[in-house]
């Protein structure tokens, strides 16, 4: 997991490509979207604005055809983070839903207000204790600007 203590070092450091200039265009729209409703742009970022802490989970949930980007408006969350190589797999991946569910320990890190958090696909996390969590959930696909099977 790569954790941004605020939205500037992500565009400073994530300025170049167009899945991370989609990212900032989702950003820049929340003025405009609805809570829990699944907004796109294009076929490379799905995106929805969270409000409360997530559920806590006893699984860790990873994907492999997206990644999670994680920007944090207000309140603070516990995120427990691990590789994937050192969980034991319970659900097998599903292409269709893009996930996958493991077993295990890792590591715990808190997200606070201002935090950018980019959940990479050789781990997988689980949120369990937050308070006063509002933030943009960004699905960013792997590639770069299309699907390899379109």
């Amino acid at each position: 997991m790569i954790i941004l203590n605020t939205l500037e070092d992500f565009k400073r450091i994530y300025h170049a490509g167009k899945k991370w200039q989609r990212c900032m265009e989702a950003i820049n729209n929340l003025k405009n979207i609805e809570p829990d409703v699944c907004y796109s742009i294009g076929d490379s970022l799905v995106y929805r604005l969270a409000e409360g802490s997530s559920e806590n989970t006893e699984l860790f949930e990873g994907h492999r055809r997206y990644f999670d980007v994680h920007y944090y408006l207000t309140g603070e969350e516990q995120v427990e983070i691990a590789a994937k190589n050192t969980l034991t797999p319970e659900i097998a991946y599903r292409d269709e839903s893009d996930r996958e569910f493991l077993r295990g320990q890792g590591a715990t890190q808190t997200l606070v207000a201002g935090n950018v958090a980019i959940f990479e696909n050789h781990e997988a996390y689980r949120f369990s204790t937050g308070e006063g969590v509002r933030k943009v959930i960004l699905k960013v696909t792997v590639e770069e600007t299309y699907f390899l099977n379109k």
